[in-house]
């Protein structure tokens, strides 16, 4: 009950309480106190939001009083003195409306008025009510109680999860980090310390060495999310989109020996969602990657579709093909992968004329205006 509702519903059962009152204390004039003993009793209604087991005291009060002069409790007193013992066993510690309830106990068993009878149902009714409210009480202590362990239990999960994803990225860094930079290393030493080592060799060298450098900085980044260590030194650089597209060919034909790369763009070029650019960033890299790997001065062409709810990308080259009809390699399952979590799709085979192709089609629903 809140403000004029509580205040109307507490006129209501004092009108109801005094008519009560009056018209059972006709024969036992005055009928006036009789009408002043059930207002006294209900009055305290008003009271409930702010004060419970105040409210609860003076009904109580009142009610006994009455009985002690002989002017039984009426129905509508019952009913709020039920009401307010009920709400001070809900919202007040339980020996405070326990002590509420002495008052009855100790009128029905010294019985000072003349209706004993209505001293005990009167303290069977609010002994029932407070119960009933320690009772809801007690549930919603348990009940936030485990809701407490729940969350103790799930930040628990949480904070092994991330120790875990600490101790992962640790070692792959201890592991990975070793390796990538004695190959730097190992690239430049080779560079300076070879006596008439030609400019091209030269060159291939120090591009081996900043290969490694960009991987290995790549890789701490990376490794920095698994971490979430939360070090404030740590500068997390924006992840790579097709615009840094140009930049990655242009390693690759640093490296290369032989054929060249091409880009090809058809249709209007649109800025997409970051996630869609990252995947077509990604399978482009590692399909290049392939490409050095098992198809080596090979001409590549690298398509990039737009147009439609999708971006089609193709990379091909002109090398032997397929070497076999496994095609369930580390690399290309990475690619489906990456591509499934965006909900495309990558295929990968035979090229139409000669070579490799892997072809990767991204919805663009997220594109950005």
């Amino acid at each position: 009950m809140k403000g004029q509702g509580l205040a109307a519903a507490t006129a209501v059962l004092g009108a109801v309480a005094v008519t009560e009152a009056v018209a059972r204390a006709h024969d036992r004039p005055p009928a006036a106190i009789a009408a002043l003993v059930a207002v006294l009793a209900v009055a305290p209604l008003a009271l409930v939001r702010l004060w419970p087991a105040t409210a609860a005291l003076l009904s109580a009060t009142a009610a006994l009083s009455g009985l002690l002069i002989s002017y039984p409790v009426t129905v509508a007193g019952v009913a709020v003195l039920v009401l307010l013992y009920g709400v001070a066993g809900r919202w007040r510690p339980l020996p405070v409306a326990g002590a509420l309830v002495l008052p009855f106990v100790l009128f029905a068993a010294v019985p000072l008025g003349s209706d004993r009878r209505a001293a005990l149902l009167l303290l069977g009714a609010v002994a029932a009510a407070t119960t009933a409210g320690a009772a809801l009480r007690l549930a919603d202590e348990r009940r936030r109680h485990r809701a407490t362990e729940q969350l103790a239990a799930a930040s628990l999960l949480e904070h092994a999860a991330r120790g875990e994803r600490a101790r992962i990225a640790r070692e792959l860094h201890d592991v990975v980090a070793h390796h990538i930079t004695t190959i730097a290393l190992q690239a430049e030493a080779a560079r300076l310390a070879t006596p008439g080592l030609p400019p091209e060799g030269a060159r291939r060298l120090t591009a081996i060495g900043d290969t490694a450098r960009t991987a290995l900085t790549e890789m701490r980044r990376l490794l920095g999310v698994l971490r979430e260590d939360g070090d404030a030194e740590q500068a997390f650089r924006p992840q790579p989109a097709l615009r840094q597209l140009n930049s990655l060919l242009d390693e690759v034909r640093d490296t290369a020996t032989g054929g060249g790369v091409r880009l090809i763009v058809s249709g209007p070029v649109q800025p997409l969602d970051p996630g869609i650019e990252l995947t077509a960033y990604r399978i482009v890299q590692e399909a290049l990657t392939n490409v050095r790997r098992h198809a080596a001065g090979a001409a590549i062409d690298v398509e990039l579709r737009y147009g439609g709810d999708d971006l089609v990308v193709r990379i091909y080259d002109n090398g032997p093909g397929p070497v076999s009809d496994d095609s369930g390699g580390h690399g290309l399952a990475g690619m489906r992968e990456r591509a499934a979590m965006v909900g495309g799709q990558v295929t990968a085979g035979a090229s139409p004329g000669a070579g490799f192709l892997v072809e990767a089609v991204l919805p663009v629903k997220g594109a950005t205006p």
